[in-house]
């Protein structure tokens, strides 16, 4: 079957391929025919090596498809099911499954150093244990969340992963406050999916910063109130909050750059959300003096901060209401045969999703 493969860390391309089997199938796993896929910029973070990840590789972890096969013990399951995968299943056993914290849940990451796929020169991985970059992938069961008839697969991959992760960023780890200001830093998919969250939330304002001209105007499209270039940021704060800061304020970057900047821009007392993957050697620097009169809460986001599973569900429901647009974050569509095409519209930042249709 075709994949795409990344053979080296640090590679910018990836090879299609057409001798890559996916393995690993038996009790508890399922087969997926892959039917669409987006572009994450955690995707491209794992080809860099911002992201820890083995390889060599088969990128994508935002995918949807349908059952092909199912092993021994699944019972919630059955061939012609049509599903999203989800990444960081949740194991429902350990401590952080128990608190309810199930984004928290690391059974998915131990799946990311068993090899999904082979071919003759020897293992192959898929990035965070799923790898959606191919025609076909086996994972657990528990990786397969069903969804309605209704859903296309473009929009079901995209709740996979940048979707929940934006909307839940605003909805479950802030909460955003009615009537409150937001200004939301890197506006490509997950950034947008932060902007709509604000906007159902009630945020009176939302600033989206980006130094790319066509994700500015896009923010506006989707509900931002002002859109502005990172140098443009402080005159925002002082027209919109008097120079006081903004209520909350996201990022979505993963870089310790733009996460002092948003520290610096949130105002006294108020809420610092990072929603950006960043490398595990880039550290941000606060001093305490700062930590302690600012009182400025800073909120990881993981996966949106809250139940998966719940999270794919009101997604669904938002979207059939019409409250959230999903298909007009899908900016590209290219084949796989075409994916480093897409990987220069993510670098490039025209793109806020490509969608790799299989």
């Amino acid at each position: 079957m075709r994949a795409a493969v990344q053979h080296e860390i640090g590679q910018d391309k990836l090879e299609v391929l057409d001798d890559v089997e996916a393995v690993g199938f038996g009790p508890g796993k399922v087969r997926i025919r892959v039917r669409a896929t987006g572009l994450c910029h955690s995707d491209l973070s794992a080809m860099n090596g911002v992201l820890p990840q083995p390889a060599p590789f088969v990128p994508g972890h935002e995918g949807a498809g349908e059952i092909t096969e199912v092993g021994d013990g699944v019972s919630h399951l059955k061939p012609g099911d049509r599903v999203v995968v989800c990444w960081l299943p949740a194991c429902g056993v350990c401590p952080a499954c128990k608190r309810g914290q199930t984004e928290l849940c690391l059974a998915g990451f131990l799946n990311a150093g068993t090899p999904n796929f082979k071919r003759p020169g020897g293992d192959v991985f898929g990035f965070a244990g799923t790898g959606t970059f191919t025609e076909e992938v086996v994972v657990d069961a528990g990786c397969a969340v069903p969804i309605p008839d209704d859903v296309p697969f473009d929009i079901a991959a995209l709740i996979g992963c940048g979707v929940t992760t934006g909307l839940g960023a605003a909805l479950n780890t802030a909460d955003v406050e009615a009537g409150s200001s937001v200004a939301i830093i890197g506006c490509g998919g997950v950034g947008i999916s932060a902007i709509q969250g604000a906007r159902l939330k009630g945020a009176a304002e939302i600033v989206a910063v980006d130094p790319v001209a066509s994700r500015r105007e896009a923010a506006l499209r989707f509900g931002a109130t002002k859109a502005v270039s990172p140098d443009e940021l402080a005159d925002a704060k002082q027209s919109v909050t008097g120079g006081e800061g903004f209520d909350y304020v996201f990022e979505v970057v993963g870089k310790s750059a733009t996460a002092r900047t948003a520290y610096d821009h949130t105002r006294r007392g108020g809420t610092l959300v990072v929603v950006g993957a960043g490398a595990m050697d880039d550290f941000l620097q606060l001093n305490m003096f700062e930590l302690f009169f600012d009182e400025k809460r800073i909120l990881p986001s993981m996966y949106g901060g809250g139940d998966v599973l719940r999270s794919y569900e009101r997604t669904v429901a938002l979207w059939r209401a019409g409250r959230i647009d999903l298909e007009g974050l899908i900016t590209h569509r290219v084949p796989l045969a075409e994916i480093n095409e897409a990987l220069d519209q993510m670098r490039s930042g025209t793109a806020l999703r490509t969608c790799i249709e299989i």
